[in-house]
């Protein structure tokens, strides 16, 4: 009861979260427009107009709840036709045949690979848990660059092409914007300071592991990158993140250098990014990869079950970075032993990390 009664509130204290949860950091967009040439600078603008419009409209857009058969998955993709009315034109439904338009069986694709890894690892039946039908919209505005979840379905952004490719690329990214839809329904964590950065940290944790469970990787084989393949080849960086080596992903003119901490001593504590929610995204990211990386072998199976844990029984929404150490130490303990190689790689990555 304790848990269906959280899930159920996490759904409507959800739509206060976060307005629209975007894989593009806004400081990207901001030094675009500060240091980008004139028709970049145009593109930025265009995407933070294009967002700006759904973040008075969250709440009425995620009130809306489709539910489907549970244990099974159905997913509809929608073309927006570079316009911003949403969802747009039908263009595939659950077990119809690619289309030929590469964004639309890419959202079919990643969609359908982030719900079996929820339902296969953690029987969760869609994010909801419920059964949500999940809708998506591709080719969103023109040149959009960006991606996001808007509490009731994902949007996608073609790119600009010169900076960004298509949004649809990186299936870590899919696995990334649909996690928010998880958070949003179980621990619900606020978008702003420490929650926030964690709310987003989830979000990165899944993503990858859901990569790395459709290429069969273990922690040794990842890549440990959110969002590689989205950089077009004029810039000079490898992804949005790292979650091995936060603040490298990358460093070019245009974009700026990759702004993520490793350490809690480097915390942003400033009030852009909603309090550093994508900033400071990289100590929590880092410290999964330590845990993960000690515990070895696929990285889904002890570190990811830990983590889908305290997301869904043991946070709540103000969550800071300890309590999310405290937590997930303590789970390992419970699920692995007191003292045992799980407990004790918790306990290694969050002190290397500096929370605890």
């Amino acid at each position: 009861m304790r848990k269906i009664t959280k899930r159920l509130l996490g759904k409507h204290q959800g739509f206060h979260v976060c307005p629209i949860c975007c894989i593009l950091p806004p400081y990207m967009t901001d030094h675009i427009i500060l240091s980008g040439n004139q028709t970049q600078r145009e593109w930025a603008l265009e995407t933070l107009r294009s967002s700006e419009q759904f973040r008075g409209r969250r709440e009425a857009i995620g009130s809306t709840r489709f539910m489907s058969p549970a244990g099974t998955k159905r997913r509809t993709i929608f073309d927006a036709k570079n316009g911003t009315d949403l969802p747009g034109t039908l263009v595939r439904g659950e077990g119809d045949p690619p289309t030929g338009n590469i964004a639309a069986d890419e959202a079919y694709d990643g969609s359908g690979a982030t719900y079996d890894f929820y339902y296969e690892v953690f029987q969760r039946n869609s994010i909801d848990g419920f059964g949500m039908r999940l809708d998506s919209t591709v080719h969103f505005d023109r040149n959009y660059d960006n991606a996001f979840w808007n509490g009731s379905q994902m949007v996608y952004g073609d790119g600009d092409g010169e900076i960004f490719d298509r949004f649809t690329k990186s299936i870590d990214v899919i696995g990334h914007e649909l996690t928010h839809g998880v958070t949003q329904s179980e621990a619900a964590l606020i978008y702003r300071g420490q929650p926030g950065a964690l709310n987003e940290s989830f979000s990165d944790v899944f993503g990858s592991l859901i990569k790395q469970k459709t290429l069969n990787q273990t922690a040794e084989q990842a890549d440990w990158l959110i969002g590689q393949g989205l950089f077009t080849s004029k810039i000079s960086g490898v992804a949005l993140r790292s979650m091995k080596a936060p603040g490298t992903a990358y460093d070019d003119r245009v974009l700026g250098k990759d702004p993520q901490p490793a350490v809690l001593k480097n915390l942003y504590t400033g009030t852009a990014d909603n309090g550093g929610v994508h900033i400071n995204s990289g100590i929590p990211n880092r410290a999964f990869y330590l845990a993960a990386i000690e515990i070895g072998g696929y990285a889904w199976e002890k570190a990811g079950k830990i983590w889908y844990v305290a997301l869904t029984e043991r946070l709540s929404r103000r969550a800071t970075f300890k309590t999310a150490a405290n937590a997930t130490t303590t789970i390992a303990a419970e699920l692995y032993g007191k003292n045992g190689k799980e407990h004790v790689a918790l306990q290694n990555a969050w002190k290397t990390v500096g929370v605890i």
